[in-house]
């Protein structure tokens, strides 16, 4: 085997009696281990492959191939010879059909019509998905079985082996440097058990926003730093540990120490000894900046250096077969992914360097054409991957999938499969046993009221749901306890969408507050006070309003002192309070406050006016100015109080239409889904009957009624006269004889139902006496019927 150096003699005598000993525990320690094959996957319930469907290549090997094998049973032989203690190699497992294929081969690079499959993250996550896992018959022995990608897609079922390969052959399909391999990890990783692992939809958002804070603190250098919350976190995690306690929860010391107990070398006896697959991708290619490897069971990305992978033993890609001689004694945290190292990774076929960088053959330049050529990796012998989009929509065996994390429950649905368009439940629990329900989060696809996002929290009953837009009224969130007027509920809206611009609703019991944004009359902050409700009650009305608050943003086109940056109505006292936006280098803005008059006729005066002005030296308003802008005011408050009438009766709309849609549930239907839109399909159906019907009438217009004569005379291309009068007479000859047999056989039809009618009358005169009503209904119907087809039957024969 290239590179590798024979043991002295004297290193396998210091170390025969280790290993020895060693060897001994283990058969000790596997004896003790009761090994149960999976109950609902066993091997034995696949399905046999259909040797008629598959190409030739499945049942039978090439020469190249062969020539493969052969060196593949070279390299194992010596590999068992110099490294008795290492566990055979997986080269040449037997596929579907029981042939030998060496597990390079088996590798087909295939890139699919979905734009899902593009990247590493859709791949992953679709053949955790797609897929359901096999466990292998013996966990710390390689597989002697390798089913073909083109059958495990058939199937949906597999080992962690056939998962890395089909997983392996969409990344080299979409362009990555990604290599299968074969090596141990831990026993959750395995055995897919991701209870004690933090569900993937629970970090993101918080990535996402962390990424967006960093950005927005490096663009935003200087800035004035936000007031300290005066909050003791000691406090906190008191309040905590006491909620806690009151509801009987584990504190997160108690489930640190639950989780270190049920992980670990001492709470599994195979610890380091279960055989796992998986994809490792190299960086270089697609932008990739660090090495990763991808559980294709789980579809998580994990770094080179994760405690969940325990050592490697081999890796392979399309061109060749590399044997890791490094120490894995530690796992593969310090372990070198340099390929063209033959001190740290040993070859099958000579020259790595360009399968590992993954370099075009056909851009090296060969400059040692005496040498001889060197044996290159045979094609693969698996046909061309298909998965049909119906499968792709489909997505999970059976159409949905349940995976448990630490303290959450993740459910998937394929579309169209719920009627209430549910896809995805993230519900999270308070302790690992996954009985304190505390949230449950829901996504929707394809909802007629574009609903995409639910949330309930458990402890406080408010749910959020999140909307898409193009739905009524531009909502885009819903926040409330319950879908009724007067409790407390947050809405948001696409405020670019609406007329009004507005932004977000807040409504409570006894106050209103509406934000806008980019309105022309810069008026962003609305905030609306009202009365006692039992006041609103006694008099049969709705809550009375007792103030208003308005803010608006600074308008440049303005003065300063003359831009009016906050209104306050005060109904009940009927007085307006007006404040300017502060001018430079003031802390102090204008303002001016009015007293409403009891009525329009009422004269204006000066003490139902009073305005204070930061400069001195500026000229003082007049009594005209005065009136106008109370004028004003009072007409701003008018349609303030219109817009708040507007805004409730919009309310009590969206409540209404929400409690119709959640009712009575509809879904959208692509016009191009032909499988669930009836409508198209109607349409489908009738075009394609016209199109068989004028095909038909094409048809019938096409023959030709002399070509039976023409035939008799051997179809000539040019008639003589003589010709032309035979087939004339002949054709006539035909037509006659065809009239006289469809004379004769109306007339045969003809007394066959004359004869029918006189028995049947003979009948009735000979058992008048004794029928029924309902037979003589019957004798009258019958001669109706008769006398009817006999009618046709005369007609017919007089033409």
């Amino acid at each position: 085997m290239n590179g590798m150096e024979e043991p002295t003699v004297n290193e396998e005598k210091e170390g025969e009696d280790a290993d020895l000993r060693e060897l001994i525990e283990l058969e000790q320690t596997l004896d003790k281990v009761q090994i149960s094959p999976s109950s609902h996957h066993p091997s034995d319930q696949t399905p046999a492959a259909d040797q008629s469907e598959c190409p030739a290549s499945y049942r039978e090997n090439s020469a190249e191939e062969m020539v493969l094998l052969s060196m593949a049973e070279n390299l194992n032989s010596q590999y068992s010879v110099m490294f008795p203690d290492r566990k055979p190699l997986l080269l040449c497992p037997v596929n579907e059909f029981g042939v030998q294929k060496f597990v390079s081969t088996t590798l087909r690079r295939m890139l699919l019509p979905y734009t899902e499959l593009y990247d590493w993250q859709g791949c992953a996550s679709f053949i955790s998905d797609f897929l359901t896992l096999e466990l292998l018959d013996c966990p710390t022995e390689v597989p002697k079985k390798l089913y073909s990608p083109t059958y495990v897609v058939q199937t949906q079922r597999g080992t962690c082996f056939d998962f890395s390969i089909l997983l392996c052959s969409l990344l080299l399909g979409a362009g990555y440097n990604a290599y299968c391999v074969s090596g141990y990890a831990t026993k959750e990783m395995c055995l897919l058990d991701m209870s004690n692992q933090d569900c993937p939809l629970l970090k993101p958002q918080d990535s996402v926003e962390g990424k967006a804070s960093e950005q927005k603190e490096k663009k935003m250098r200087y800035k004035i730093k936000r007031a300290r919350e005066l909050k003791s976190t000691f406090e906190q995690k008191q309040e905590e540990k006491n909620r806690q306690k009151r509801q009987g929860l584990p504190t997160e010391h108690q489930d640190a120490e639950r989780l270190k107990e049920e992980q670990g070398p001492h709470a599994d006896p195979l610890w380091g000894l279960r055989v796992h697959g998986w994809v490792l991708v190299l960086a270089g290619k697609r932008d990739i900046l660090d090495n990763f490897f991808i559980d294709p069971l789980s579809g998580q990305s994990y770094p080179t250096s994760s405690p969940c992978f325990l050592g490697i033993e081999s890796l392979w890609n399309r061109e060749n077969y590399w044997i890791n001689m490094q120490d894995c004694r530690f796992g593969c945290a310090e372990m070198m992914y340099e390929l063209d190292d033959v001190l740290k990774w040993e070859f099958m076929l000579s020259s790595p360097g360009a399968a590992a960088t993954g370099e075009n053959k056909d851009d090296l330049i060969d400059e040692t054409t005496d040498e001889p050529k060197l044996f290159e990796m045979p094609p693969s012998w698996v046909a061309q991957i298909h998965i049909p989009e119906k499968d792709m929509e489909s997505r999970f065996p059976g159409g949905s999938k349940v995976i448990r994390y630490k303290k959450a429950t993740l459910e998937k649905f394929c579309p169209y499969l719920k009627p209430d368009g549910l896809v995805t439940r993230l519900t999270t629990y308070d302790d690992l046993d996954w009985t304190q329900l505390n949230t449950v989060k829901e996504w929707y696809e394809n909802r007629h009221d574009e609903l995409q996002e639910r949330e309930l929290k458990q402890a406080t009953n408010i749910t959020t749901e999140h909307f898409s837009s193009g739905r009524s009224f531009c909502l885009k969130t819903h926040r409330y306890t319950d879908l009724v007027l007067g409790t407390e509920r947050l809405m948001e809206f696409y405020s670019k969408a609406r007329h009004d611009h507005l932004l977000s609703r807040v409504e409570r019991p006894t106050e209103m507050i509406e934000t806008f944004q980019g309105r022309p009359d810069f008026l962003s902050y609305r905030h609306v006070f009202y009365g006692p409700l039992e006041l609103a009650q006694k008099a049969g009305d709705e809550r009375p309003i007792q103030k208003v608050v308005e803010k608006f943003q600074r308008d440049r086109s303005k003065a300063a002192g003359e831009d009016v940056a906050e209104l306050i109505f005060q109904i009940l006292q009927k007085r307006i309070e007006v404040t300017y936006h502060l001018e430079d280098d003031r802390i102090i803005p204008n303002f001016e406050i009015f007293d409403k008059p009891p009525n329009l006729d009422h004269p204006f005066s000066d003490d139902m006016a009073s305005s204070f002005q930061v400069d001195p030296f500026a000229k003082s308003v007049t009594k005209l100015y005065l009136f106008k802008t109370l004028m004003e005011m009072m007409q701003q408050e008018e349609k303030t109080l219109m817009s708040i009438k507007e805004s409730k009766k919009e309310v009590r709309e969206i409540l209404k239409i929400r409690s119709q849609e959640e009712t009575a549930i509809k879904l959208k239907i692509s016009i191009y889904d032909m499988t669930r839109n009836e409508k198209a399909c109607l349409h489908v159906k009738k075009q394609k009957h016209l199109a068989q019907a004028m095909q038909l009438k094409k048809e019938c217009e096409d023959v030709d009624i002399l070509s039976p004569f023409l035939a008799q005379l051997g179809d000539p291309k040019s008639l003589s006269r003589q010709q032309a009068m035979h087939i004339r007479a002949s054709c006539l000859e035909s037509l006659k004889q065809r009239l006289i047999d469809r004379a004769n056989c109306i007339q045969a039809r003809f007394e066959k139902e004359t004869q029918g009618l006189l028995q049947k009358q003979q009948w009735y005169q000979q058992n008048q006496g004794n029928l029924t009503k309902e037979e003589e209904e019957g004798y009258l119907a019958y001669c109706s019927e008769a006398m009817f087809r006999i009618q046709i039957l005369k007609l017919r024969l007089s033409r």
